[in-house]
């Protein structure tokens, strides 16, 4: 079973003084992100790129705003393979291989769902990792939870992480930008230190 998430609790590692908060390091997001998840994102994927490392994405809930962020850093391209934006549950199944029987019996916003979209991602990639995102970014059906997502990153040769969030009622546009910063810690957490 995956960790809850306490987004005040999460902590970025100090960065190298070399890459510490350049402006602008999102040029396109950076209006509506924190500094801490521009230094993350900027120090995770210079490290990507320094080990030859390369990541993909599968997102439901944030409709392609990490990938957009991982693209958005000057001088790091090489980092990124490829995006899935997996809106509806058909979309996870023919571009991700989710199981069908896996969203009729957890739902398409659970830890298996999540898991099957970031081991799908991997295998359709030639990405070292592939982090998805499956959420509620809003208010759904009655009982749906505002701000339940779910985060898998999966890995070559390794087992796969979860992490789960309880981000509540914050507005859909919050739930995003707060499954980013989670979704970046994971990843650093996950990268060779």
């Amino acid at each position: 079973m995956g960790r809850h998430i306490d987004t005040a609790k999460l902590e970025v590692r100090s960065t190298p003084a070399l890459y510490v908060s350049p402006p602008l390091v999102a040029e396109t997001l950076s209006p509506a992100l924190t500094p801490e998840v521009e230094v993350l994102a900027h120090d995770i994927l210079h490290r990507m790129c320094t080990d030859d490392l390369t990541i993909s994405t599968a997102e439901s809930c944030t409709g392609g705003m990490l990938a957009s962020l991982l693209t958005d850093v000057e001088g790091c391209g090489r980092a990124f393979d490829r995006a899935y934006v997996v809106y509806t549950n058909e979309a996870k199944q023919e571009l991700l291989g989710v199981s069908p029987q896996t969203i009729s019996e957890f739902g398409a916003v659970s830890k298996e769902t999540a898991l099957e979209m970031a081991l799908g991602g991997l295998e359709r990639s030639r990405a070292d990792f592939c982090i998805a995102i499956t959420g509620f970014a809003g208010r759904g059906a009655p009982e749906d939870e505002p701000g339940l997502v779910h985060f898998a990153l999966a890995q070559r040769r390794r087992w796969p992480a979860h992490e789960v969030a309880h981000l509540g009622d914050i507005g859909r546009g919050n739930v995003r930008l707060e499954c980013l910063k989670i979704s970046l810690q994971m990843l650093y957490a996950a990268l060779p230190h």
